[in-house]
């Protein structure tokens, strides 16, 4: 059950209308994480400034992979339903992907790479190994897409925990729960 509203166009804080504006325009709605969101004009465009410039990052595939890997690992059910959709219909990954994904890999070797890099981000706070660091880079990754492999990781999080917070209705076709992927 949501934990605080989601704000209706008129309830928008200026310093968020562009922006939330701007989203509702590029997908067609408002998605009720947005809403909630947008009560913050400092966190929420912060966030949607790091994800615009996220969006150049690797391929859309994999950062869509890596999204799920994340959400998976931080339990965000709202994000999962998100990143399924988007997986699927953006990035055009069929359903075995999108598993794999919330599993912490991917089919294409190099995807699996930076998938697997990106859940041991997560579920070990940052901390990997020289052999971790050495096996991302063996799979063509510079130190560069590395550091955006970390950033994706920080992004996806930081709407993970804002989700899992306040707990918006979800308003994306629902997913299976992790026990039975």
């Amino acid at each position: 059950m949501p934990r605080t509203i989601a704000l209706t166009p008129e309830q928008v804080p200026a310093e968020s209308k562009p922006t939330l504006d701007a989203f509702t325009r590029n997908i067609g709605f408002t998605p009720n994480m947005m809403a909630t969101f947008a009560q913050s004009p400092i966190a929420f465009n912060a966030w949607a400034s790091l994800l615009g410039s996220l969006s150049k990052a690797l391929d859309v595939k994999t950062r869509d992979s890596i999204g799920l890997a994340v959400s998976e690992v931080n339990g965000c059910n709202y994000c999962l339903t998100v990143h399924s959709f988007t997986a699927q219909h953006m990035a055009k990954l069929p359903a075995e992907e999108i598993i794999l994904a919330r599993k912490g890999h991917a089919s294409d070797p190099k995807r699996d790479a930076a998938v697997q890099f990106a859940r041991l981000i997560i579920s070990n706070r940052g901390r990997v190994s020289d052999a971790d660091l050495e096996a991302v880079r063996n799979a063509g990754y510079t130190d560069a897409n590395i550091m955006e492999i970390a950033a994706l990781v920080a992004m996806y999080s930081l709407t993970n925990f804002i989700n899992n917070v306040f707990d918006p209705e979800k308003d994306f076709p629902a997913v299976a729960a992790a026990g039975s992927i």
